[in-house]
């Protein structure tokens, strides 16, 4: 059996969950909130950055406004909820961080997950000076990273390929190696850039299920274990 998504993560009763990174945000998301609602908790979910539209399709309800009576309402009358205040045909918005902030504190939910970073489908992330978008109340951090960013050419791999060349040392024409990654992950400047001071930090591995994939995975966990910074580490077949 599947261990369940919260008790991986080690959720608290009440949280802002921000997922950041690569390697499947939304799809581990969306298995949280779906997971969350299911045991009978109030679940809003948006984003701070951009969505595929086609992530919300099949929720129980979307709210198109982020006023705190009309979210109230939507959330009062469903367990999973989306909140979509913008976008186009393909793309969804959310509310600004300061918003989710304030909702977090005026609406009476048990989670609010947000999609804080994106990372266009690669499986290695390196953020740019204005990313990850993570509101300041969030309590954890979910930073996720494809296994399968191991081994490639960071060009090929890795979302913003020059930024994470630099915090490597290497050429944007080079294989990561574990190390690589696993400095990417920890750097203040990578993994850890924009997490509040408060904040857990969880680290994600995902891509994984084969045995290669899984003896990659833990190589980082291994790696990742003793960092003082992140709290957990865990392995999501996503």
């Amino acid at each position: 059996m599947t261990e369940p998504v919260a008790r991986m993560l080690g959720l608290a009763t009440r949280e802002l969950v921000a997922f950041t990174g690569a390697g499947g945000k939304s799809t581990l998301m969306m298995r949280l909130g779906d997971e969350l609602a299911r045991a009978g908790m109030r679940v809003l979910v948006t984003t701070t950055t951009k969505m595929g539209r086609e992530q919300f399709e099949g929720l129980p309800a979307v709210c198109r406004s982020h006023e705190p009576s009309a979210v109230q309402a939507a959330t009062a009358s469903n367990y999973l909820v989306g909140l979509v205040t913008g976008g186009d045909d393909h793309k969804a918005t959310g509310p600004p961080p300061g918003v989710v902030d304030e909702l977090f504190a005026a609406v009476s939910i048990d989670y609010l997950l947000v999609e804080a970073d994106g990372a266009h489908g690669l499986s290695l992330k390196a953020p740019g000076a204005h990313e990850p978008v993570i509101p300041a109340a969030t309590t954890t951090v979910v930073v996720l990273m494809g296994v399968d960013a191991v081994g490639g050419r960071i060009v090929d791999v890795a979302h913003r390929p020059e930024q994470a060349a630099a915090l490597t040392g290497l050429g944007i024409g080079d294989r990561l190696a574990v190390e690589d990654c696993v400095a990417v992950l920890t750097h203040e400047h990578g993994g850890l850039q924009g997490v509040p001071g408060n904040a857990r930090v969880v680290v994600a591995l995902t891509k994984t299920g084969s045995l290669s994939a899984d003896r990659v995975a833990a190589q980082i966990e291994e790696a990742l274990s003793a960092h003082q910074r992140i709290s957990r580490v865990v392995i999501v077949p996503v």
